[in-house]
């Protein structure tokens, strides 16, 4: 059995459990491929972090990243946990504002920011925009006078730190086409400029070191770099930095191959990181932010999928498909992610064989699990991927025209369904055809 499951986690019918309601279950009753979330992870994660903060006594702002996934439902749980948000597009900051988010605890991001997506932030009150180059502090500032607005904004920061991990998903070194070089000379350059406008006011810094990070020094670096820079800035432009944003990264397990640590420990070294380098430079300590989503939301999804055809290449491997693949989970092919996976009708049995989950996509390299030790399977089964929830649905497409499927929230033995399952309908509506209509 895999070592991720429990038997607490298998009930009376022998069937794989998510959030105390049967796999198999929610396969027939929502269908497949079906996304599926617990509630109750995701809480007690959010809980963990802002537990330590408490414990270190800082001032501080747990923002959810919502990229790593975005829906009316999520959005509206992380505001009942009384968290922030940053967004990084016009239908991120929509999504969240049709839930109800509070705009005053969002944070705008992203490194090419249109005018319309600026002039929407400051038209709705967004709380801050991380500025990341000089074409977009130009933009806001006419957006500003425009609006005869006043906003507060961070400087994203790229402190030449290259955190260990996949080249796609590293941010801060030197080479990045996000934030403002400080070897360079750019992140000193930017704030001068932001100071000069008084429309803008400056709360402070921000970086972000990349994803899926699994060792400390990493962040140490970071939070001593970000309150060195601090604290020259207050020596010789009179700038007292209130907040610095650390960003997020804290890596997850996926497979037995991974050795996180707890993600709250990530927070933890930083905390005392900050709080230490800043008493050393004489600073007061300031509000620690921290923009954790792939380690809220990753442990806590799972993908299920039906099993249909198998083929056998003699002497070489066997591929079992499913009925999803690249197109709600691009990871695989994307950057070689890897994932496990247990059958839900039969979690416990004898594992007899390795395969390939290959997709349902027209792609040779839409394998979503190479090698993956299973039981005997047969057409029907219920496969369910673990530890899916972040990036996956994020970066789901209709490649091949397939729909999206749908999202359930489990909770405590119940299902409810937030994002139905897209139908064929749902892709004509927009298509127009040779006449325009």
């Amino acid at each position: 059995m895999n070592e991720q499951i429990s038997q607490s986690d298998i009930n009376q019918a022998g069937h794989l459990t998510i959030g105390g309601c049967d796999a198999v279950e929610l396969a027939n009753e929502f269908g497949t491929p079906l996304v599926v979330y617990d509630v109750n992870k995701i809480k007690s994660q959010i809980e963990h972090f802002q537990e330590v903060f408490k414990n270190n006594d800082v001032d501080y702002a747990v923002c959810y990243a919502s990229k790593a996934f975005a829906n009316t439902a999520m959005y509206q749980l992380v505001d009942s946990m009384n968290c922030h948000i940053d967004v990084v597009s016009a239908g991120e900051m929509s999504m969240a504002l049709h839930a109800g988010f509070p705009a005053s605890k969002m944070t705008f991001h992203g490194n090419n920011k249109s005018l319309a997506e600026l002039q929407m932030a400051v038209d709705n009150g967004i709380g801050v925009i991380a500025l990341d180059n000089f074409h977009e502090i130009d933009l806001l500032e006419q957006v500003l006078a425009k609006s005869n607005a006043e906003i507060e904004v961070m400087l994203r920061i790229t402190p030449g730190i290259s955190a260990h991990t996949h080249e796609y998903i590293q941010t801060g070194q030197v080479d990045s086409k996000f934030g403002f070089d400080l070897e360079s000379g750019e992140a000193e350059r930017a704030l001068q400029t932001v100071l000069k406008h008084s429309r803008m006011h400056l709360i402070g810094i921000h970086a972000h070191i990349g994803s899926q990070i699994f060792e400390l020094n990493g962040f140490e670096m970071a939070a001593n770099k970000l309150v060195e820079l601090a604290a020259d800035w207050k020596q010789r432009f009179n700038y007292q930095a209130k907040v610095i944003d650390v960003g997020g990264g804290f890596g997850i397990r996926y497979t037995d191959e991974d050795k996180p640590l707890k993600p709250e420990q990530f927070v933890d070294t930083i905390i005392k990181t900050i709080k230490q380098a800043s008493q050393d430079h004489g600073l007061d300590t300031p509000a620690v932010w921290i923009e954790p989503g792939r380690s809220i939301v990753g442990p806590a999804g799972y993908n299920l999928y039906t099993i249909g055809s198998r083929k056998d290449v003699e002497g070489i491997r066997s591929y079992v498909s499913v009925d999803g693949g690249m197109g709600d989970n691009i990871r695989p092919a994307l950057y070689d992610a890897k994932y496990e996976a247990v059958v839900a009708n039969r979690p416990a049995d004898e594992i007899v064989e390795h395969v390939h989950i290959a997709g349902k996509y027209c792609e040779s390299g839409d394998i979503l699990i190479q090698d993956q030790p299973l039981p005997k399977t047969q057409p029907g089964d219920v496969l369910v991927m673990l530890d899916t929830g972040a990036y996956g649905y994020a970066m789901a497409s209709n490649y091949n025209l397939n729909p999206k499927p749908a999202i359930v929230f489990v909770d405590n033995g119940k299902a409810t369904l937030v994002t139905r399952r897209e139908t064929p309908a749902d892709l004509e509506r927009l298509d127009y055809g040779l006449d325009g209509k």
